[in-house]
């Protein structure tokens, strides 16, 4: 059977499943499904409208058109139990069944069959019907919803139609009226503190004559009040104690409606009567902090210190240096007292990492009731933890690998709440493409380690604190690490150290400066190049063949290049101009740019530079899907060093850069920023964009970017289109098996929705490439030469499935190549939009 006769055969299968899938196949004599509806708003219909929200007959949900949860219900039986029962008693079933697997075996087969239907009915959903007595509840929700949104004269009935044979169509027509505004605002406070508060602020308020009245705008100055009156030393306010009166014109004429803020004093009940107690400003009299032993145990308090008018209490001797604790301390004396500082300081406490979930209590000063003495209460967490990590991984190096990791922290090193961790990994991996002898499976080794110090302060001198910090909790993050490989790649050895500054200045703004950034990478295994980088090995042995076939000096008996001898030669060969291949000749320029990343992929690196990097998320919680997410990133390298080689009259390499341990040190600057929006568009709906675009230029002393700070693209996160660093870059068709360049642009858009229970789908569109720019790269198909080149954004799109499991979501998505700028024009557009050209990428949680 060819091809066409297959996909003939498939769909006629789907037709002929949809057929007998009928969602009306079994509804009742006189039920009608609701196959449409709609909400006409004075003679328009909006689907966006949140008033379409607001049915209790909604159309059942599609995917794709189809109602794929309703035919899911319809899976199921009615009555399970009373279908088996019936089953179970044709032909002397029961009596065989019981006989074979016992009466026990045969009521767990029923339970299995019975959970089984009420599980496809919790997966499914139930066919939407006309229901009168749901229609006239629809009105009524409708009616309300105007009303809160000022429109007290909203009125809605509904209009149904008859489709096809048991379906139905429903029109909600909805006639807002005219809107209702707000007249004078007044309020009647009973406690005189909260009111000459009220009087002081009220500029603060919300609510505003003429503005529409809005219950959900009342709502959220009764909430602003609320909180204003709790941040401004009202510790015990009340909601109940707070109440809107509106005064409608009970005939609907008079479309102005005046308010009156009414806020009673507190309520308190003495046996069998309530008692008011004024509301009163209470003020911070004193601040114990009470530090418990590591033990959970509360012991007696057999010292105590002051720091900053803060008396401290511990169990023995205090083991923590007091302006660390009393730092994070946003409770200040004598001032009102405040949710915000409260929480503030629980937030401190907690990011320290220190200590269990602190408490806080406030109690009324025994001399003056205005008062309030407040008591912080600390448990240490263990001194020493211990974690593992497991991972089996594979990549373009490895068929398999199998990593094992453990870390191990130390709390309050030097009485500071630092935290020094120890981290180790080693790996073992199996390749058949490794220059070594083949005769043992894991013949890939690696072992990696790193000591990481977090400290909750400002590691510099006191005056720079002074000047720039002042007030601000700035951590610092030390950083050192080494990584040693055998046998993978180029058996690269790197060691990095770091000292990065994190503060937050405002909520939602993140700082994070590297002060230092340094990376030596050593490859001692530059002869396995080509072993590794077999494209590019291919590449040159055909050059090489295309030399005549007699007397070839440069291949060996199988007609290739020897390795790693053979290849080296045959690059000098060409570039010293001893063959006749001539300069500006295509194989010339080939054997060039293969010479030029050799020389850039083996070369020893030493990076020495620092960074800056600008986050801003307004994302308040994980549940939040409507927010937005700036990154702005500045990293310079190599301006401090290179400066001193200068000065210093440091020695130069054969090719005229600065070296300093035989090394010519990096010098670039590198420049990103990213974006990232999510809309909710409904339950469970998500539109999400990401934007991101870098470069990273060479100058000074290099021509080039170390491949470990080049970009890529393509893979499970990025383009989905085109697998991990096979787009690009510019035209060329991913020749490499790693193509990375110094310029990238990346666009993403994804629509997520629900599918059935925790099975959720996506529909994306992605876009981007790589370049090169100022780069030692001389294709100029790899090239950025104008903005004529952002016609070679590579597009793919695709559908994604994932599954919730809750703590983390399962991702599988299936990309198509919609435009491929490496082919000819005339098959750049949809030629590849074929399930034998799909590229499949399976990710934990969501890519953007």
């Amino acid at each position: 059977m060819n091809l066409l006769n297959t996909k003939i055969t498939i769909i006629l299968l789907i037709c002929t499943i949809l057929t007998r899938c009928s969602s009306v196949r079994y509804l009742e004599e006189g039920q009608q499904l609701v196959a449409e509806e709609e909400f006409n708003i004075n003679g328009e219909i909006d689907p966006q409208d949140p008033v379409n929200l607001l049915s209790l007959t909604p159309v059942n949900k599609k995917v794709i058109g189809i109602p794929l949860k309703l035919h899911v219900y319809n899976l199921a039986k009615t009555d399970p139990s009373t279908t088996f029962d019936q089953w179970l008693k044709r032909n002397q079933r029961e009596e065989r069944l019981n006989n074979l697997i016992s009466p026990k075996q045969v009521r767990q087969l029923k339970k299995y069959y019975v959970d089984y239907q009420n599980w496809l009915k919790e997966l499914g959903e139930a066919p939407s019907l006309v229901d009168s007595t749901k229609n006239a509840l629809t009105n009524e929700l409708i009616q309300k919803y105007y009303q809160n949104t000022g429109y007290f004269n909203a009125t809605s009935e509904e209009v149904i139609t008859p489709l096809k044979p048991k379906k139905a169509a429903i029109r909600y027509n909805i006639n807002p009226g005219p809107i209702f505004t707000l007249d004078t605002i007044t309020s009647v406070i009973a406690s005189k503190d909260i009111d000459s508060l009220f009087q002081a602020h009220q500029s603060q308020s919300l609510l505003q004559p003429g503005d529409p009245f809005m219950v959900d705008k009342i709502n959220a100055e009764r909430d602003r009040i609320i909180d204003f009156l709790r941040n401004n030393g009202i510790i015990n306010f009340q909601q109940r104690s707070i109440r809107f009166k509106a005064f409608k014109d009970s005939l609907g004429v008079d479309t102005k409606i005046p308010v009156v803020i009414e806020i009673k004093n507190a309520q308190k009940r003495v046996q069998d009567t309530l008692t008011e107690i004024p509301y009163r400003i209470q003020k911070i009299k004193s601040i114990s902090l009470y530090i418990e032993n590591d033990e959970n145990t509360f012991s007696i308090y057999t010292d105590s210190i002051s720091d900053q008018a803060i008396k401290l209490f511990s169990v023995g001797k205090l083991n923590y240096r007091p302006e660390v604790l009393t730092k994070g301390i946003n409770i200040k004396l004598n001032e009102p007292f405040s949710y915000s500082d409260r929480t503030t300081t629980y937030r401190y406490f907690n990011e320290l990492q220190n200590f269990k979930y602190p408490s806080i209590v406030y109690s009324p000063s025994p001399k003056d009731s205005t008062y309030l003495d407040a008591s912080i209460y600390l448990t240490p967490k263990e001194r020493f933890s211990l974690g593992f990590d497991f991972d089996v991984s594979h990549s373009n190096i490895q068929d398999i690998g199998v990593t094992l990791g453990t870390s191990v922290i130390s709390r309050n090193v030097f009485r500071g709440a630092e935290i020094l961790e120890f981290g180790i990994k080693g790996t073992i991996g199996s390749s058949r493409d490794v220059a070594e002898e083949k005769n043992t499976f894991f013949n890939l080794f690696e072992i990696g380690g790193n000591v990481n110090l977090r400290i909750p302060r400002l590691l510099a001198p006191r005056v720079v604190e002074k000047l720039f910090f002042n007030n601000t909790k700035v951590k610092t993050n030390i950083l050192f690490g080494v990584s040693i490989q055998d046998n993978i790649g180029l058996d690269r050895q790197s060691f990095t150290g770091n000292l990065e500054y994190v503060w937050k200045p405002k909520p939602f703004y993140t700082l994070n400066f590297k002060l230092a950034d340094i990376e030596f990478v050593n490859n001692q295994a530059i002869d396995n190049y080509f072993n590794v980088y077999r494209n590019s090995f291919d590449r040159l042995t055909s050059i090489a063949q295309s030399f005549p076939s007699d007397n070839n000096p440069y291949l060996n008996e199988n007609n290739s290049l020897d390795l790693p001898d053979g290849a080296n030669s045959f690059i000098n060969a060409v570039l010293s101009n001893t063959t006749n291949i001539n300069p500006g000749e295509e194989r010339y320029v080939n054997v060039s740019n293969i010479s030029e990343r050799k020389k850039r992929l083996t070369a020893n690196n030493f990076i020495v530079g620092s960074s800056f990097t600008l986050l801003k998320n307004n994302q308040e919680n994980i549940v939040d899907e409507n927010f937005s997410q700036v990154r702005l990133k500045l990293e310079w390298v190599g301006n401090l060093l290179n400066g001193l080689l200068k000065i210093t009259d440091a020695p130069k390499g054969a090719d005229g850069r600065l070296q300093i341990f035989n090394l010519a040190p990096s010098q670039y600057f590198k420049s990103e920023v990213s974006y990232i929006k999510h809309w909710e568009t409904g339950r469970e709906r998500i539109i999400a964009l990401r934007g991101f675009s870098g470069i990273a230029l060479p100058y000074g002393n290099a021509n080039s970017i170390p491949f470990t700070r080049s970009y890529y693209a393509g893979g499970a996160n990025d383009n989905r289109a085109w697998k991990a660093y096979k787009l690009g870059p510019g035209t060329s068709s991913g020749i490499y098996e790693f193509n990375e360049a110094n310029f990238k642009i990346a666009l993403n858009l994804e629509y997520r929705f629900p599918i059935i229970g925790a099975f959720k789908g996506a529909l994306f569109v992605d876009a981007g490439n790589i370049w090169n720019i100022n780069n030692n790269i001389n294709d100029r198909r790899q090239s950025f030469n104008s903005l004529t080149d952002l016609n070679q954004l590579a597009v793919g799109s695709g559908i994604g499935i994932r599954y919730d499991f809750d703590y983390f979501i399962f991702r599988l998505d299936t990309a198509f190549k919609t435009y491929d700028p490496s082919l000819e024009q005339k098959d750049r557009w949809g030629s590849q939009i074929r399930f034998d050209k799909a590229v499949f990428n399976i990710g934990i949680n969501y890519p953007f």
